[in-house]
């Protein structure tokens, strides 16, 4: 078989970005599979084309026009298959021009839209011949072509014994076809048939390895530290807070109390929608913690929302005694050695931070419960490297957070073996959010509306779901629409942008003017869909919102609604079937339902995935499949038989997953 660098095409510039992409091997290549495919055996006719991506063939029905606006070029042309004309326009591509003239036939994939009730697409994607054609990421210097020709040499030069990874008996047992003949069809499908046995055969493998690498990582079943609290202790807790529980804040932590009391090691998941009271339930998983003498460490995602949570902490737990600090990276050096003394001493009992908390530097005196806020951010070794700060054979107890309400079988796969916890109402008094879609040609009226509510001293964010301008995608910007607001229609405001790949402090002193109330209006990327609690800000709009899925919405949605004046989300786009969910509820649960029935639990999977490592491969999100996948290796967990090719599945999960649990990227 031969080495990536023999391939015909690879040279040290393609090598050196192969590896920046994690491919260092003709089975990693083979691996990186496509993002998903154009389905050019049935194109839509144009009278039946709806605000969906579509694949439509047509003649050209008169030759391409090219136009310059602002300096961009655009070249127009129209087509029509006997059912309607459909409008096409290409930016910054002036070659398209020469592509094609009048009467070709062109075969074309793209998002649709329509203006003045006529359909349009814009920088649609050229297809070549009618078929399956496989969509790859964009690598520089190795477009999808290219990246094609790659794979058909990879698989040229490997043989079925040298790709399979999983034998004979347990492919039948399972229905599993061989994994080179998977990756044969992956990359080069021959009909829509074999491609779902790729499929199945991939997922099904990447499925079961995952799962036996958390397998492999996770603690659940071991001895954990032992806490002797009293029921006492619960209502104590609750009598000191300046609010009432709700019913599903005193049954989260009931659970987490009997958790706690059980012998065994914590390793459980709270979900909650937006605003439902989760940090109450964990504060008070700190107390019953500092009550049998342990520390707690609570890591957040961003400096903000641990900025937040220690604040919060110091109003709500001094009261009962509980001592509490902050550890960022952003600590100055005599602050920094300060926090590491009293994390060492003991003399902080509850410590709130970032990443931080995971550094050789910090040294707990006893560390018995990891609080990990916005779970799905972390990658499960940062998780776990903080539950082993503690040291000794009994584990640290474990309990994560999340807003966004998903699946337990998704939740077994992205987290473990977890036990979960459900606050599904929200405290009394907070005001529903309002939402709206808003048309492009209701824009200027809705700057009107954050004009006057800024006179009212009421703040708004602006969402792009983009950070740099893309002329393919044909998406609003972070940049482009901070520059166009600040010199535009919105200059009057104090405006400040965030987003994600921004210097940090340069992010983090945008955000917390923003929360201080001395900028009007934040325009940032989904950067600040966690970690951003800003009272009064009252009004939420977001550009592209059909680029978002429905939880990811619900979750931005969030962000505003926490004072008491009425607060809207403004979702800019046409209105459709889907964005019009979001004007129909704000229960988050509805939310996440919906929008696994719409997009699909691989779509919706991917919402959730933030980076957080799990595998990019097919099936991720297939619910049946990852219960199929559960099912298969508790039983080989429970066959001593098995027990060597449990232990060959955790050596491979190893070779396969390893830098996930490394690493956990976000």
């Amino acid at each position: 078989m031969k080495q990536l660098e023999e391939l015909r095409g690879v040279g040290p510039k393609r090598l050196e970005t192969l590896a920046k992409n994690g491919i260092t091997s003709l089975g990693a290549l083979l691996a990186a599979l496509p993002l998903g495919y154009v389905d050019a055996l049935n194109p839509t006719p144009i009278e039946r084309l709806t605000e969906q991506v579509h694949c439509v063939e047509g003649l050209i029905l008169e030759s391409p026009r090219r136009h310059y606006y602002g300096g961009k070029s655009a070249v127009k042309a129209r087509i029509g298959d006997g059912s309607g004309v459909l409008s096409v326009t290409w930016f910054n591509q002036p070659w398209m021009s020469s592509q094609f003239k009048k009467g070709d036939s062109l075969l074309i994939y793209g998002k649709v839209g329509f203006y003045q009730g006529m359909a349009n697409m814009v920088n649609p994607r050229k297809i070549q011949r009618r078929g399956i054609e496989p969509i790859y990421r964009a690598m520089p210097g190795l477009p999808g072509k290219t990246f094609s020709a790659l794979a058909r040499q990879a698989l040229d030069s490997m043989t079925d014994e040298c790709a399979e990874t999983l034998p004979q008996w347990f492919r039948d047992n399972y229905g599993l076809c061989g994994k080179r003949f998977a990756w044969e069809q992956a990359h080069f499908p021959q009909s829509q048939t074999l491609l779902d046995q790729a499929k199945r055969r991939l997922a099904f493998e990447n499925l079961l390895l995952y799962q036996a690498a958390l397998l492999a990582v996770g603690q659940r079943g071991q001895a954990g530290l032992p806490l002797k609290g009293q029921e006492g202790d619960l209502n104590r807790y609750w009598s000191a807070l300046p609010f009432s529980p709700t019913d599903g804040q005193r049954t989260a932590l009931q659970d987490v109390f009997d958790d706690l009391n059980s012998g065994y090691a914590m390793r459980r998941l709270l979900q909650g929608d937006v605003g439902s009271g989760k940090t109450a339930v964990a504060f008070g998983a700190a107390w019953l913690a500092a009550r049998s003498g342990y520390q707690c460490a609570m890591m957040a995602p961003t400096e903000i929302l641990a900025q937040q949570h220690a604040a919060s902490a110091a109003k709500l737990l001094s009261p009962l005694g509980i001592t509490s600090g902050l550890l960022t990276g952003s600590l100055g050096t005599g602050e920094r050695r300060a926090a590491l003394g009293h994390i060492a001493d003991g003399s902080w009992q509850l410590i709130i931070g970032t990443q931080a908390l995971i550094s050789d530097t910090v040294s707990y005196q006893n560390l018995g419960l990891v609080i990990t806020d916005e779970q799905h951010r972390f990658g499960v070794r940062q998780r776990q490297a903080l539950a082993e700060k503690k040291g000794g054979e009994a584990q640290a107890h474990m309990l994560a957070l999340s807003a966004t309400p998903i699946p337990r079988s998704l939740a077994l796969v992205m987290y473990g073996d977890v036990e979960v916890s459900l606050i599904q109402e929200k405290p009394p008094g907070r005001l529903p959010v309002k939402t709206r879609v808003v048309p492009e040609g209701k824009r200027s009226q809705l700057f009107d509306y954050i004009l006057a509510g800024a006179k009212r001293g009421e703040q708004c964010f602006y969402v792009c779901p983009l950070v740099e301008e893309d002329e393919e995608l044909n998406a609003k910007s972070v940049k482009e629409t901070y520059q166009y607001l600040k010199k535009g229609p919105l200059k009057a405001l104090r405006l400040g942008m965030a987003y994600g790949q921004q210097d940090n402090a340069d992010k983090t002193h945008a955000i917390s003017r923003f929360a201080a109330g001395e900028l009007d209006m934040l325009v940032a990327s989904s950067v600040i869909e966690v970690g951003v609690d800003v009272p009064g800000a009252t009004i939420m709009v977001i550009e592209d919102a059909d680029r978002f899925g429905l939880a990811q919405l619900h979750q931005l949605r969030g962000r505003v609604g926490r004072g008491d004046k009425e607060s809207w989300c403004f979702l800019l786009g046409q209105p459709n079937d889907r964005l019009q969910v979001m004007t129909q509820s704000d229960d988050g649960f509805f939310i996440a339902q919906k929008d696994l029935e719409q997009r699909g639990p691989g779509q919706f999977f991917g919402t959730l995935q933030h980076g957080h490592g799990l595998p990019d491969a097919f099936g991720v999100g297939d619910v049946r499949l990852i219960e199929e996948t559960t099912r298969c290796l508790k039983s080989l967990a429970q066959d001593p038989k098995q027990g060597p090719f449990l232990e060959y599945l955790t050596g491979l999960s190893r070779d396969v997953f390893g830098s996930v649990f490394n690493s956990g990227r976000h």
